[in-house]
């Protein structure tokens, strides 16, 4: 009865340092070789202090658990600090990546965040309550 206890706790456990951690895409990779299938595993982890600081990070490996540690990894060691002014944005923020281009508004007291679902994880685990944003030129896109 001890060992169900202990494993529930590790499962359970919160990071000391208060930093929270979620995975947003977890994606399975396949690559035809001389020799068969070569299957990895790819990560896309979000991690932040719910306050300024919030960083991404990718990681590969042969298994789940491996590529999820990987990303964390990178995501604590390239985080950034957002400008948050009364939980929302400073001033608009403009963004271009490929063929997708947003845009984030700084929101009134009350809106909440009215973002897609990626972003709405990286604007929450930044510290960041209210935000607006706009799509332009998107095609097919996972933002």
């Amino acid at each position: 009865m001890d060992n169900r206890n202990n494993q529930n706790q590790r499962q359970r456990r919160e990071p000391q340092d208060g930093i929270e951690e979620k995975v947003l895409l977890i994606r399975r990779l396949s690559k035809k070789t001389k020799g068969g299938n070569y299957i990895s595993f790819s990560a896309l982890v979000v991690v932040g202090d719910n306050i300024s600081k919030v960083g991404v990070g990718l990681g590969r490996g042969l298994e789940v658990p491996q590529a999820i540690k990987k990303a964390i990894l990178h995501a604590r060691k390239h985080m950034i600090d957002i400008p948050v002014h009364e939980e929302s944005l400073p001033h608009d923020v403009k963004v271009k990546y490929k063929s997708s281009s947003i845009v984030l508004k700084p929101a009134p007291k009350g809106a909440g965040l009215k973002v897609g679902s990626v972003v709405r994880s990286i604007l929450s685990l930044g510290g960041v309550k209210k935000c607006f944003w706009q799509n332009f030129r998107i095609k097919k896109s996972n933002i």
